[in-house]
């Protein structure tokens, strides 16, 4: 999982949602009026998916999971919970089919004493303030309760995420000496064409626990090498 930026909405949405939640509560402001209301609300989710696709991690990647294509949008606090979200700009975000009907499904995790959603939202948490990733083994731990309930909610540790967060890995272990090299030589056009690879592919996350660990040029090389350090850390400075 990464941060995603959410644009603001713009009048034109506001407005079109502002009606949609209008219908929610003449219905009677209930699940059974929000899913009504929702299904049948064809203009506004067209515009709510427009903008969720551009919102997204590489080519349309869910949000959640960062493998899949994102193919539903996703209410963060269901509409069983949250009725008057239902067409609420926030609450919505891009999810596969998957991690929205298999895993996260109705799911909404609140602390007992805070009341605080225990389910990391990209839009407005930084994952990797509660979730590690360990890059070679494509295996994620919880460093806080938020991100150990995001883990088992979203299942991240599946097997299918694992090997492609080490494919991915193996990827950029490969490929990055390649973008770097081509940068030494000036070859701009060809080191575009390489970073453009490596942002499109799925699993952004693995690059991002790659590059936290390249702050400086000398921990960059002692921990990856004399190959994928310096790349790593130029690639780093390139993002900043």
């Amino acid at each position: 999982m990464i941060p995603v930026q959410r644009p603001p909405a713009d009048s034109e949405l506001r407005e079109l949602l502002a009606r949609c939640t209008g219908s929610v509560v003449k219905k009677g402001a209930d699940s059974a009026a929000a899913t009504s209301v929702w299904g049948s609300s064809r203009a506004a989710k067209r515009e709510i998916r427009a903008r969720l696709h551009r919102m997204a991690p590489a080519i349309q990647r869910c949000m959640y999971c960062l493998d899949s294509q994102g193919t539903d949008i996703d209410h963060f606090q269901p509409k069983a919970l949250a009725p008057l979200r239902t067409f609420d700009w926030l609450n919505h975000l891009l999810a596969c089919s998957y991690c929205n009907s298999n895993v996260k499904r109705e799911e909404y995790p609140c602390d007992e004493e805070t009341g605080e959603c225990l389910l990391l939202d990209p839009s407005t948490d930084d994952p990797a303030s509660h979730l590690a990733l360990l890059p070679a083994s494509g295996t994620y731990e919880g460093l806080t309760a938020k991100g150990r309930k995001t883990i088992v909610v979203f299942d991240l540790n599946r097997e299918v995420l694992r090997r492609g967060r080490v494919r991915m890995y193996r990827l950029c272990r490969d490929l990055l000496p390649v973008w770097h090299a081509k940068v030494l030589l000036g070859d701009l056009e060809g080191a575009g064409e390489t970073a453009m690879t490596l942002r499109e592919e799925p699993f952004g996350d693995v690059l991002r626990a790659l590059c936290r660990r390249a702050h400086t040029p000398a921990v960059a090389e002692l921990t990856y090498g004399r190959m994928l350090g310096p790349a790593l850390h130029a690639w780093r400075h390139q993002e900043a």
